[in-house]
């Protein structure tokens, strides 16, 4: 009795409980923990490979901020690689993580079709996060609009 009621004291029974949960402890759930521990492709290319587009965007409410870049085989129009550098929360930093390594290995086309609720639902963010979802979906698009300024200016100087 003296042993179960410490640990409730102290609180060691709600963690182990937490812990063993899907949900973590602070109501995230365990693949932003682990995406938030073990974040997916952080760095940056050079913004100035013709290959490479760059999307950077934030939400000014709480004041994350997101660059997402996207490498693409300028050949077949396949992004080959990505990678991300954000200032926010774990759920803003976990979306960030799963957008890169969603978009990788997919022509341009297809990373559009990327939406900010499907993010969510992978991460099951809660109803307030939702922005770092949008965030994602916003940078994935900046970034191959970003690409694709490139590549038209690139072509008319060909010409």
């Amino acid at each position: 009795m003296l042993r179960s009621g410490g640990n409730r004291l102290l609180g060691l029974g709600f963690w182990k409980q937490a812990l063993a949960s899907p949900v973590g402890v602070r109501g995230y759930h365990e693949r932003v923990v682990d995406h938030y521990n073990n974040p997916r492709n952080v760095g940056s290319f050079d913004k100035n490979d013709p290959s490479v587009g760059t999307g950077l965007v934030g939400a000014p409410a709480c004041g994350d901020v997101m660059k997402l870049q996207i490498k693409v085989d300028e050949k077949t129009g396949q992004i080959v690689d990505a990678c991300f550098k954000t200032f926010g929360c774990g759920s803003a930093i976990a979306s960030s993580s799963v957008a890169t390594e969603w978009v990788k290995g997919k022509q341009m086309e297809e990373v559009l079709s990327i939406k900010n609720t499907e993010i969510a639902k992978h991460l099951s963010l809660p109803p307030v996060k939702l922005h770092c979802s949008m965030l994602a979906e916003d940078a994935i698009k900046a970034a191959v609009k970003d690409y694709e300024a490139k590549r038209g200016k690139m072509e008319e100087r060909k010409e």
